[in-house]
């Protein structure tokens, strides 16, 4: 059976490992780090799976490896241009999570706007047998802009369409055959929104992106949302303009340092906070495992896998 290194498990539905298991040999880094090292255990991997992290000092670690398989869409964190340069295939576990993506970020928005959770809070701390008044913010036919328009960000304007929300959106370049307005300056497009919600890919193109100045011309009332990458957004400035008012809102299940949250955030009222479970369903993490069992399935039948991140010459 082929060796094959088990990075971490800290996503996955359970019964992947289990599925591993039955076809390669499985040794397991995130268990006991330490026993990939003995006997020359490292020199015999063919293959890591992984939940969106492989550095170059970890590619290295296992000289032989000819595939990585991510279990996730993200990639940001796999050095994939090193390892193209040494010939390993990468694959990603996309489309299978676009659909809770969208829901979570449809949630946020509006849990954002209508303080779904401050309510909850106040009705558990029997607010509401002592009667308050406390008045929030309508989603209904207002402006939403789109950051990053590929699978997921279709997905998000789909579902905006049912609220009536005048969807725009910014990106790369437009997309050809899409009904929405396209934006090519972002600061624009966050000046003529209502809420703003980020769906790009992460990584050092995107660093920053949603910078202070977007987030100034999203507003006073204006609601940031974040179900892509922490590093997108300007993170310190997001948490000033919120905390002085310059920003009406957030909804975030992405931080720049996850799983640190700011201090800030975590006694703000106009923030919804979510511990980046946006595919955290049990259907949709047992067909992204299923995605990691066919990407490996297919490369090391030596086919052409399902989900390429690269292009490589295989052997």
């Amino acid at each position: 059976m082929t060796d094959i290194v088990l990075v971490k498990r800290y996503l996955q539905h359970s019964s992947l490992l289990g599925f591993l298991q039955e076809n390669y040999n499985v040794q397991n880094l995130w268990e006991n780090p330490s026993l990939i090292f003995k006997d020359g255990l490292e020199e015999k991997i063919s293959g890591i799976v992984t939940e969106g992290f492989a550095d170059k000092e970890l590619i290295d670690t296992f000289p032989n490896t000819r595939v990585i398989a991510s279990f996730g869409v993200g990639f940001d964190g796999i050095d994939v241009d090193y390892a193209t340069q040494k010939g390993i295939q990468v694959t990603n576990t996309p489309d299978v999570l676009t659909d809770d993506v969208a829901d979570m970020a449809i949630m946020l928005m509006l849990a954002a706007s209508r303080g779904l959770c401050v309510g909850d809070r106040l009705v558990r701390q029997g607010e509401f047998e002592k009667g308050f008044k406390w008045l929030t913010q309508n989603v209904y036919s207002k402006k939403l802009g789109i950051l990053g328009m590929g699978r997921i960000g279709q997905a998000i304007a789909r579902r905006a369409e049912a609220f009536r929300l005048h969807v725009s959106y910014h990106g790369p370049r437009e997309k050809p055959g899409l009904v929405y307005p396209y934006y090519s300056n972002l600061n624009k497009l966050a000046e003529d929104s209502d809420f703003l919600i980020v769906s790009c890919p992460g990584g050092e193109a995107t660093r920053m992106l949603v910078s202070r100045s977007v987030m100034e011309a999203l507003g006073t009332e204006g609601i940031l949302i974040n179900i892509s990458r922490g590093t997108v957004i300007d993170e310190s400035a997001m948490v000033e303009l919120l905390k002085n008012g310059e920003l009406g809102g957030a909804g975030l299940d992405v931080f720049e340092n996850e799983p640190h949250v700011p201090q800030e955030l975590l006694t703000m009222d106009n923030v919804v906070l979510q511990p980046h479970r946006g595919s955290a369903t049990v259907q949709t993490r047992i067909a992204m495992g299923q995605l990691v069992l066919d990407n490996l399935e297919a490369f090391f039948a030596g086919k052409p896998v399902p989900n390429p991140v690269n292009q490589v010459l295989q052997n």
